[in-house]
């Protein structure tokens, strides 16, 4: 099992930590065996930068429960490709809530990032070839929503 230690700046202590166990506050997480240090939120898990994707199953219910991150692909897919231009084309949806959903459609292989080395720094996202498959499957449950809301009608 993999352990980190953490630092409490309160405290001043090293503590070891297991891999999994939701944090109470923030902290300065190093991992027991490489010097790269990483922030933990509030709630979250401490786990390596390289944790397991989750199941397609499980990005389905997550990205299908998400409010934000439906819209956040249909902008993409209509070439609406960087974050300020996504954000002004959504009342309601602020840049918070939005790097949040952006970085784990990203981490889903769902999205790529781009980021030019320009001034100003420009970042854009575009669908992977994951990506696409994925939102085949997205229209597929469209579809058969449309599909029950007829029968309903009728």
């Amino acid at each position: 099992m993999n352990t980190w230690s953490l630092f409490d700046a309160r405290s001043g202590l090293l503590k070891r930590v297991p891999n999994g166990v939701v944090l109470t506050k923030r902290s300065i997480l190093l991992n027991a065996g490489q010097k790269k240090i990483s922030h933990a939120r509030v709630g979250t898990s401490a786990k390596p930068a390289g944790a397991a994707k989750p199941s397609a199953a499980g990005m389905v219910e997550n990205i299908v429960g998400c409010k934000w991150s439906l819209t956040v692909i249909g902008l993409v897919r209509n070439g609406v490709n960087r974050p300020g231009a996504m954000e002004h084309a959504v009342p309601g949806l602020s840049a918070k809530v939005l790097n949040e959903r952006l970085r784990k459609l990203v981490r889903y292989g769902i999205f790529e990032k781009r980021a030019f080395a320009e001034i100003p720094p420009r970042v854009e996202y575009s669908l992977t070839g994951f990506g696409v498959q994925f939102v085949e499957i997205l229209d597929q449950i469209e579809r058969l929503e449309r599909a029950l809301s007829r029968e309903e009608a009728r």
